[in-house]
């Protein structure tokens, strides 16, 4: 099975931490919607699979006019097999949209939503140059639970000057909502964004590795107390709603990403991304031309990326899928690339697969980084 990533790049304002492909200049948004569907027919042959998943992502998604999701949404069902089941979602920041947006949505056939909540508190999110407040916030998670059954929220933690008393009243008031699916991230600082000239110019300080660690060993704990499963490093859900666009990514089955910046994946070794110039896609997709460029991984690569996915996730790396895909060599490599972790309890076999202990979740990244196979 198979999903299809819809990268909408257009945002009100830049979020200061994020280093996405988007525009704050809205020219084109009518051209790039009709790009998408256009992209769609060049790449039919990519994906002769049913898919499992429709994801609209960005940017800001939200401020594409539910009629316009419409038509993408009948472009897709007119050019590939949609699985009975098939889950569309679409991000949705709480200042784009109304209660009747969100009807209008659900009219169309969207599913599932992703909010972009980050916070809720005004200081934290006005430090991150996010447009809504935490009125907004709860807002929009109330309008949500009267309309759709499956949703999830994004937090992020590690915030300068948060603690882990902010951040617990952050979690539990999420946790007051009947909230089926979270998404928690690390603030992180990438090259060329707002965050970075402020951290780099001092105006910022970031909280140490010490603090972000207590506060996701403290999420991980609370979390699982109030029901949700740690399917994947970052996200977490009750039970029947993991994000199966999430989770087959995760599991490296294949997707197709249309519009500016989007990365494709053809399950197995190939991969592909657009170009991240808005009138460049336009003047490719309107020739008739994919502006894409390509590359197919080695042996070496695909392993090490398995390693690094696979171990994210709750159900860790399989070296039963490994033997099969790569051969015993690779097989054997990682049983005795892994000796050092078992006997410090990093790691543990769980029969076949390869897991991370509760207690070095927080490293995992680290972790599998150091199973790698480097080229000489």
């Amino acid at each position: 099975m198979a999903g299809i990533y819809f990268h909408f790049p257009f945002c009100r304002q830049a979020c200061h931490y994020c280093n996405f492909h988007f525009s704050t200049q809205l020219k084109y948004q009518e051209e790039i919607l009709q790009a998408f569907e256009k992209e769609i027919q060049l790449r039919i042959a990519e994906t002769p699979q049913q898919l499992e998943s429709i994801y609209f992502g960005g940017g800001s998604p939200s401020i594409i006019a539910p009629k316009s999701i419409n038509k993408i949404i009948e472009t897709v069902r007119e050019n590939f097999k949609f699985n009975d089941n098939i889950e569309i979602t679409i991000e949705v920041n709480p200042d784009d949209i109304s209660f009747e947006y969100l009807e209008e949505l659900l009219s169309v056939g969207i599913n599932r939503l992703s909010i972009g909540i980050q916070s809720f508190f005004d200081s934290e999110l006005e430090m991150m140059n996010r447009v809504h407040n935490a009125s907004q916030a709860v807002q929009t998670i109330e309008w949500t639970e009267k309309l759709f059954d499956n949703f999830s929220i994004d937090l992020i933690y590690g915030v300068p000057s948060s603690n882990l008393l902010t951040w617990e009243k952050n979690l539990n008031r999420a946790l007051s909502f009947n909230i089926p699916h979270l998404s928690t991230y690390a603030l992180t600082v990438e090259s060329k964004t707002v965050l970075a000239h402020h951290v780099k110019n001092n105006e910022i300080k970031l909280l140490n590795d010490e603090g972000v660690k207590s506060q996701y060993d403290w999420m991980i704990r609370r979390l699982e107390d109030a029901g949700y499963e740690n399917y994947e490093f970052s996200n977490f859900s009750k039970p029947g709603f993991n994000s199966v666009n999430n989770s087959n990514y995760w599991s490296g089955k294949p997707y197709l990403g249309i519009g500016p910046s989007a990365h494709s994946f053809d399950g197995n070794r190939k991969r592909s991304w657009n170009v991240s110039n808005n009138v460049k896609y336009l003047k490719s997709i309107q020739q008739g031309n994919l502006p894409s460029s390509f590359e197919e991984l080695s042996a070496h690569e695909a392993f090490n990326e398995y390693l690094m996915t696979a171990l994210r996730t709750s159900r860790g790396v399989s070296l039963q899928k490994i033997n099969e895909t790569f051969g015993e060599r690779y097989t054997s490599y990682l049983e005795k690339q892994v000796e050092n972790h078992l006997i410090s309890q990093r790691l543990f076999w769980d029969g076949d697969a390869l897991k991370v202990s509760k207690t070095a979740k927080f490293l995992t990244d680290g972790i599998a980084s150091d199973l790698f196979i480097i080229k000489s």
